[in-house]
C-alpha cells in the first residue's frame, strides 16, 4: 500500500470516528421533551393526593365521631 493510499484512509477513518462522536455527544446531551400530557397527569395525581390527605384528617379527627353521626340519622 503507497503511502498516499494509507493517508486516504487514514483521513476517511478520522473522519468516521469523528461523525460517530458528534452522534454520541448530540445524543448525550440531548434536551428531553416535555410531555404535556405527563405534566397534567402529575398535577392531577397531586390535587388527589391533597384530598385524600384532607379526608383523612376528617374522618381520623377525635371530633368527628361517624358511628354517631349515621346513628342519629
Amino acid at each position: 500500500m503507497s503511502n498516499s493510499q494509507l493517508f486516504v484512509l487514514c483521513i476517511i477513518a478520522i473522519v468516521m470516528c469523528a461523525s460517530v462522536f458528534r452522534a454520541h455527544l448530540k445524543h448525550r446531551y440531548k434536551k428531553p421533551e416535555v410531555d404535556k400530557e405527563l405534566d397534567e397527569a402529575l398535577a392531577n395525581i397531586d390535587v388527589l393526593e391533597e384530598r385524600i390527605r384532607v379526608l383523612e384528617r376528617i374522618v381520623t379527627e377525635n371530633r368527628f365521631d361517624l358511628k354517631k353521626e349515621i346513628d342519629q340519622l
